[in-house]
Formats: structure tokens, sequence, C-alpha cells
């Protein structure tokens, strides 16, 4: 894989507060609120589910065993009971994403907003910054409802800020394909342009998911909302970026009507 650890940021013009914030956001919420994944009844309470988003009413289970292969032997995993929703059922298409289910989910998802957002945020201005990142995680979520919505799948609860964090990325390489991001690749630092960087992940995300079947992802992880995401952070980005941001991005392709030799 293709690691970033930086980028290019000498052309930044404001100071990303609302990147900061969200990352502040995120973190008070694991640590203190979900106490480090520990408390159940929080995350199990505000992760978005499907049969809930669709149903529009709450879905409260008893915990369960489910009997799961791995490497060829079965094993027993016992599975939390989804819990009751104190909020409209229909808010947790944006709890959710402040939500995540381990430290190294959300120490990856806040490195990665740390590394990309301050440059979209700088794009946009922090308040079309703010409501595009919100957009996207919200998309990123019905797209998983949508894939996810009947039988056992669509009581599978989804949370993270994957699906927000990759319209970042789909809008960073739209508005800065030519950027250079300093990357980790086979343990070496070398600097390559932003449709490098960015496009190898989601093309994991791709193949990741076409190879997936279980719908939630494997070992947990929504490929799906990662890759709906990302082509809303795609499709949102000039529109959302600033009038002289979107005369200075570099196309990031050009359609051209074919020629008439005759």
């Amino acid at each position: 894989m293709v690691f970033p650890i930086a980028d290019d940021n000498s052309d930044r013009r404001i100071f990303p507060i609302v990147s900061v914030a969200l990352i502040a956001a995120n973190i008070f919420v694991f640590v203190v609120l979900q106490q480090m994944g520990a408390n159940n009844a929080v995350t199990l309470a505000y992760c978005q589910v499907p049969a809930e988003i669709l149903s529009g009413r709450d879905v409260v289970t008893e915990p369960s065993v489910r009997e799961i292969s791995v490497q060829g032997q079965t094993m027993s995993l016992e599975v939390p009971g989804l819990e009751p929703t104190p909020i409209p059922v229909w808010l947790t298409l944006l709890t959710a994403i402040f939500m995540h289910g381990s430290i190294m989910h959300l120490a990856g998802n806040m490195w990665f907003l740390w590394i990309f957002g301050d440059n979209v945020e700088d794009d946009m201005g922090h308040v079309k910054y703010l409501l595009f990142y919100l957009a996207t995680g919200v998309l990123a979520s019905l797209a998983f409802v949508a894939l996810n919505s009947s039988g056992e799948a669509s009581l599978t609860p989804c949370l993270g800020a994957s699906g927000a964090i990759s319209g970042v990325l789909g809008g960073y390489l739209v508005l800065h394909p030519a950027r250079r991001v300093s990357v980790m690749m086979l343990r070496m630092i070398i600097d390559v342009p932003g449709y490098v960087a960015v496009g190898i992940w989601f093309l994991f995300q791709v193949v990741s998911g076409l190879f997936d079947q279980s719908g939630a992802g494997g070992g947990g992880v929504a490929y799906s909302a990662h890759v709906a995401g990302f082509i809303a952070g795609m499709l949102l980005a000039k529109p959302m970026a600033s009038g002289d941001v979107r005369g200075e991005a570099d196309d990031l392709m050009i359609l051209r009507r074919p020629r008439n030799r005759g």
C-alpha cells in the first residue's frame, strides 16, 4: 500500500479550523463517550443500522453467538445486541460518522483527514467544507444502507468517518491531481502526484469491495461506503469550491467529441 505522510501546503491561505475541529470531535466521541470503544451502550445506540433507516423505526436486538469460519476452522463469536436509539433513527446517519470501532480505525481516518482535509477546506472555505464533509459522509452511509437493505445484513451496524474522509479524498483528486504528496512505499519515502497517492487508495477500495462478499466488508470494512463517499466527493468538489480554485484546478480528464474524418 501507499501510505501518505505529507503534502504540499505552501499555498494554503486559511488555517484549517474545521478539519482540526472534526479531528477533535472524533477523538472526543471515541475516548469520552465510547470510552475507547468499550461502551457498547453508546456505540450500538448511535451507530447507523440499515433496517432502522429504511423503516424509520428503532430496532433493538438481543446479544447472540454466531459461528464463523476462519482459515478453515469454525469459531464462536459473541455479537452484542443493538441498543435503543434515543434520537430519531435517521439522525444516526450523522452521529455514526463521528464514532469508530477501534483506536486504529480512528487513527487511520484522522491521519488522512489531517493530510488532505486542510487543502480541500482551503479551496471551499470553512462553512462549505463542513457541509461537503457531512454531505459525503451521509451519501456514503446511504449507499451502505442501499446495499444492505434485506436479510441479516440489514441489521449490520455501520460507523466511522471513512465515508466522509473518502469524500475529502475524492475532492482532493479533482481539485489537486498534480499536487505533490509524500508517501511511504516499499519502506521508501517518495513524492508522487496526488492522482497517484489517492488513485491507488481508491483502486484498493474498489478491488476489495469486488472481492468482498459480506456487504459490510471483510474485517468489518464497508468498502461500498468508501467508494460511494469518494465518488460523491469527486462530483461535489468543483461546484462547492470557490470560483478562483475551480479556474485554477488541473483538469482530471478532458472529454472531446471525435472528429469526423469523412
